[in-house]
């Protein structure tokens, strides 16, 4: 058995760093070992106050480049949080100085540019992971067993999923997300990424067919810049009749609800990118029945909760630690996962195509397949 710590460098200092700070502190096989900025200041900050609420036994270095980080011999990964229109760059030279990788998401500002990540990856044999937590619940198996047991949903027919928040005003002027140069994908990358996520994985990973995009609602917030989106709405075309239709906004109140309808039933999740606080994620089933005897219409729920236990967040249980945790498991085994650099490029096609249909009048775009698992 192998006991020896995971050696993490966060290259960054991201808001959502902070969380993954902590998730890292709970998995009990890794350590975040450095953190760089541009400035060995701001990495001091960071790390001062992240220790203070989190701490490690031993402080983590403060690196105050880059570079510096990713030529670091006792750094055996990295978490990088760097805005999109960045994070090309330093994700190849992380390859090429074979660190291996957790990505935030949107991966990239284009698929062609994630397929020269994950070629980079694989020809320096470093893992690739983008940064989708709910992949690592334990609720995402017990779900998979429901919708393949052939009683509870029968055949998928729809998919329907949605991820907003109700940004306030100055977010639009302020925030990356509604930036261009650095975001420009807006909503459609930092909230539809999950919702075609989960379709993909509801689907057992087949591409769909074809796609369609609406933009409803863009900032443009600078001279020159091509729309971000920030209100999108998309639908997904699969083989036999099988749709996915998903909602992403900055403009409309919190909400993350996914469900998928089969021929005998439904299965809801309320929750499915950011489990609601408490120690288990949930998840509902419903098979309602209809029943009309003379004048007397009754509808029958038939509504089941099912439950595995996780804690929501903050502990060594949430999915955000599992997700470090396995990656780090992986590493130490001395084999790539091929599948998780796939599914992010298959996501970002997916997403860039719907992108495609949007600013071309919704017209219907197909999407070349992958290839099998």
């Amino acid at each position: 058995m192998n006991t020896t710590q995971f050696r993490w460098g966060i290259l960054g200092t991201a808001q959502i760093a902070r969380k993954n700070w902590q998730a890292i502190r709970h998995t009990g096989n890794g350590i975040v070992a450095a953190v760089a900025s541009r400035s060995g200041e701001r990495s001091r900050q960071f790390i001062a106050e992240c220790q203070a609420a989190v701490p490690f036994k031993v402080i983590p270095r403060a690196v105050g480049s880059y570079e510096e980080l990713i030529a670091d011999p006792a750094i055996d990964g990295l978490y990088i949080p760097l805005p999109t229109g960045i994070r090309k760059e330093w994700v190849i030279r992380a390859a090429q100085a074979g660190k291996h990788i957790v990505c935030e998401k949107p991966c990239a500002i284009d698929a062609a540019d994630l397929s020269e990540m994950v070629a980079a990856c694989q020809e320096h044999r470093v893992q690739f992971l983008d940064g989708v937590m709910f992949m690592h619940s334990a609720r995402l198996p017990l779900a998979r067993t429901l919708l393949d047991d052939g009683r509870t949903m029968g055949e998928i027919r729809r998919i329907q999923t949605a991820f907003s928040f109700n940004a306030p005003p100055e977010f639009f002027t302020s925030n990356i997300r509604a930036q261009g140069a650095l975001e420009p994908l807006g909503c459609v990358g930092d909230l539809g990424w999950y919702c075609v996520r989960l379709a993909l994985w509801a689907m057992q990973w087949q591409t769909p067919l074809a796609v369609t995009g609406r933009m409803l609602a863009a900032t443009i917030p600078a001279a020159g810049d091509c729309p971000v989106p920030t209100e999108f709405s998309g639908e997904l075309l699969f083989a036999h009749g099988v749709s996915a239709g998903f909602y992403c906004s900055f403009r409309t109140e919190l909400q993350q609800n996914a469900t998928i309808n089969g021929t005998l039933g439904q299965l809801q999740m309320d929750d499915f990118v950011l489990p609601f606080y408490g120690n288990e994620a949930t998840l509902e089933t419903r098979n309602p029945v209809f029943r009309v005897t003379d004048c007397d219409y009754s509808m029958e729920p038939h509504l089941r909760r099912w439950s595995v236990p996780e804690y929501s967040n903050s502990h060594a249980t949430a999915q955000e630690t599992k997700l470090f945790r396995a990656f780090a498991e992986q590493v130490r085994s001395g084999k790539l996962n091929e599948d998780w650099p796939r599914w992010a490029l298959q996501t970002q096609t997916v997403l860039e195509a719907c992108l495609e249909s949007a600013r071309t009048e919704s017209r219907l775009v197909a999407v070349a397949p992958f290839a099998p698992r």
